[in-house]
Formats: structure tokens, sequence, C-alpha cells
């Protein structure tokens, strides 16, 4: 029986990923470097610090991956601060409210670093209905590597049949099923040219994993 839901943050909980694309552009821009739709594609899911060591060795660049973090989030920051259309996806808010009124445990599970997570948590008023929040950025592997999704299932109290993960990325449902947990693959707008084929259940709106719908599901 389902006890605990573990939800990814960029593309599942907010719409950060124009944000995202816009900062990580600006960031090429400012090294001289061109990066294909297909590998940005790619990068969804992971840390910005192993993009960034990936980048550094693609394209043998001088600078570090640590300086490139650095000009990603000073963008990131600038666009987060002055774009007024930044929101949570539509009906996230209603499906973890409903969750938590139900007594289910939550936990967030993102590459993000944890003073993002916080900043969106402290933004939108999320923190009162997660138990645990785990930043990826924190571990030495990013998704596709199942160790996040690991810890946040011993931070639920349960073991991996009473838990699901919601994930928007190839990397993010890899890792997921390497945990050995139940994937819900959520094919977001904005997460382009996902592969959803491990998932074991894959929605598009929020409302077709409401608790009545979900809370036999495994």
């Amino acid at each position: 029986m389902l006890k605990a839901v573990i939800f990814d943050m960029d593309g599942v909980i907010i719409e950060s990923e124009p944000l995202h694309h816009a900062a990580y552009h600006n960031m090429f821009k400012d090294v001289n470097i061109k990066v294909s739709t297909p590998l940005y594609e790619s990068f969804t899911g992971k840390s910005t610090i192993n993009v960034c060591k990936q980048i550094c060795e693609l394209y043998n660049l001088e600078e570090t991956p640590e300086y490139l973090v650095s000009l990603k989030r000073k963008h990131f920051d600038y666009i987060f601060n002055n774009d007024t259309n930044f929101d949570l996806i539509d009906g996230v808010l209603d499906i973890i409210q409903e969750y938590h009124n139900n007594g289910l445990t939550l936990v967030l599970a993102s590459s993000a670093t944890m003073s993002s997570i916080e900043r969106i948590f402290n933004k939108f008023d999320l923190n009162p209905y997660f138990k645990a929040k785990l930043s990826g950025a924190d571990l030495k592997q990013s998704k596709p590597h199942p160790e996040i999704f690991m810890n946040a299932v011993k931070e639920t109290g349960y073991n991996t049949q009473e838990c699901i993960v919601i994930e928007d990325s190839t990397s993010g449902i890899a890792a997921a099923k390497g945990a050995g947990v139940f994937c819900v693959g959520f094919d977001s707008f904005h997460s382009k040219n996902q592969d959803y084929s491990k998932a074991d259940l894959v929605i598009k709106k929020f409302e077709e994993i409401s608790y009545a719908n979900i809370k036999n599901l495994i």
C-alpha cells in the first residue's frame, strides 16, 4: 500500500525549464560555445556542477566547472528575481495538499542545490507539506545514478514497495527505477524529448494521479 511520494522539483513542481534554458544559454555565450539542442536536452535532470564538468570536457575549456556554475547561477538568479510569470506547475499544489491531507509522507529529491530548493519552498510556502528535502548537488553522482532516490526512500521511513517517485526526465526515471521505486513519468510541456518508456505510469496532468487513483496503485 502506498505510504510515501517522492517528488522531483524542476519540471514537476515548478516550471523552471525556461529559466534554466535562458541561464544556461547566457552562460554558454559567456564562454563562447554553442551547445546543440540534443546535447542540451540530455542535461535535463542532472546537477549543474555535473553538467558544467561535462561541458568543460567536451569543449576543452580553460575555465573550471565551478566558474561555469557561478556564471549560470548569476544568470538564473537574475531571471528568477525578475520573471513575473514564474510559478508552480498547474495542479501540483492541489495534489501536494491532497496527498498531505490523506496522510502520505512527502519527500523532495532534486538535482538542484539546497539553496535553490529552499528558495522555491519559501517562495511558494511548501515546507509544511514535506518531511524532508534532498539535493543531488550534495552527492558525487547525479541522476541517473539511483543514490538520491535510495536516500529519499530512507527519509520516508518506509520501504521501496511503499513509495512512488514523480519525475519528468529520462535520467530521473532511470534513477528511480535503479532504486527499485515505482515511477510516475510526468510528460511536462517543457521537458522536451525525454524518454518515458521506463516509467511505470505516464501522465500529462496531475489530476490523473489523485489520491483516489493512486492509493492502491502499488
